[in-house]
């Protein structure tokens, strides 16, 4: 059991499932380091951090294997990928990921973090993918991806979890996704140029299921299926500078609970593989079964050499709640605002931001104050490696838990 005025840490465990979703093996040499971290004025959410050491190499080995690795506390996520596997145009890859903390489950409820209902859980699996890339004579690339995932999760108390509150069962899951996406973005905090379309479906088949919680007042569903879609532009003008980003993304649900339920809030581009933004927000407030989601950002260069520019966030959001975590209104909207700076060459990059959940709702009322921090470090343009390819990766959400019980 973890000590209930302990320090810890937690990472968000979105990076790498984003990365092997792209529909095709990264061909690019990349050694990134990440790390993002918001912050509420008031009340005491989940804290909301991630720090990751992220390596991409081509040619491993042999000139058609790709190896993907992730650096963070207490858990490893790596892909081995095999370029025209079958066929030329079809690519596999094959992943392990397993570790401490990533599978935790925080419960916030009508804009309260309840800790007493919150728990932590450790877990790992495997992973079969196959890319396939349907018009190789074309600029736009259209991929199709299917995944097979097992994984199993094992759940135990926090120092703060009510005696009286029972633990959802471990429980083993296999996880089968398909996707279409027709262009896709690089994995940079903020990109020049992106662009795309894609629709995705997911099922979740688990086993263990059933009731939990307070005289088990909430369930673990035997399956659940998910089905969303998402429409990026990202562009960069050529002669002033000026970028933006336009996203709109929506879902909907069968049978979800709250393990298997769109969370919603934060401003942590790397906090879940399709980060649902609502600047403001608690990390992952909003449990919502079905929703559409409206964000952009601006960044409005303050120097001719485009080093430090103004950046303008905001996003709007329809939601229908998951079962048991409803509250009033079924609209949530959110601004943000900060400054960001690159170094020369685009070794470095650096954002702070303020944000104002327009509609989250709080003790006074609605209105919630929030500040964040991202930074991205590019070890290939600083031309500084870190790490041999042959190390282990390490990837948790451990610096979440490194945080809480500090008094933020």
């Amino acid at each position: 059991m973890i000590r209930k005025n302990r320090v810890a840490m937690a990472v968000v465990a979105g990076f790498l499932a984003n990365i092997n979703s792209w529909g095709q093996i990264d061909p690019a040499k990349r050694e990134l380091i990440q790390l993002g971290y918001n912050q509420p004025w008031e009340g005491h959410g989940p804290i909301s951090a991630y720090a990751f050491y992220y390596l991409n190499v081509p040619q491993f080995y042999r000139t058609n294997l790709t190896l993907r690795l992730a650096l963070a506390p207490l858990y490893l996520d790596t892909e081995l990928g095999i370029s025209q596997a079958i066929g030329p145009n079809t690519d596999l890859g094959f992943g392990l990921a397993g570790g401490g903390f990533a599978d935790g489950y925080n419960e916030v409820r009508v804009g309260k973090y309840l800790k007493s209902e919150s728990f932590s859980g450790h877990g790992g699996g495997m992973s079969a993918n196959l890319y396939h890339l349907f018009n190789p004579t074309q600029r736009i690339p259209l991929n199709g991806v299917l995944r097979v995932e097992g994984h199993y999760s094992a759940y135990i108390r926090d120092g703060d979890t009510d005696d009286n509150f029972e633990l959802p069962r471990d429980k083993g899951s296999l996880n089968l996704r398909s996707g279409l996406r027709w262009g896709g973005s690089e994995p940079l905090m903020l990109p020049d140029v992106a662009m795309e379309l894609s629709i995705w479906q997911e099922s979740q088949f688990r086993a263990n299921s059933g009731s939990y919680g307070f005289k088990d007042d909430r369930e673990v569903k035997i399956s659940s299926h998910l089905f969303w879609g998402r429409a990026l532009l990202t562009y960069t003008m050529p002669s002033l500078k000026h970028s933006f980003t336009l996203n709109l993304t929506g879902g909907a649900s069968v049978e979800s609970d709250r393990f298997s339920s769109y969370r919603l809030g934060g401003i942590l581009p790397f906090a879940s593989e399709f980060p649902l933004t609502l600047p403001g927000y608690y990390y992952q407030e909003i449990s919502a079964k079905r929703f559409a989601l409206l964000a952009g950002q601006y960044y409005l260069p303050l120097d001719r050499e485009n080093r430090w520019a103004f950046a303008a966030v905001a996003a709007t959001a329809t939601v229908q709640y998951v079962d048991g975590v409803e509250q009033p209104g079924h609209w949530h909207s959110g601004l943000a605002g900060g400054i960001r700076y690159r170094s020369p060459k685009d070794a470095w990059q650096i954002v702070l931001a303020y944000a104002y959940g327009v509609d989250a709702i709080r003790d006074h009322g609605r209105g919630a104050h929030n500040i964040g921090l991202l930074l991205q470090f590019d070890l290939e343009r600083a031309h500084v490696p870190l790490f041999d390819p042959g190390q282990q990766p390490l990837r948790s959400r451990v610096l979440q838990r490194l945080f809480q019980g500090v008094g933020f």
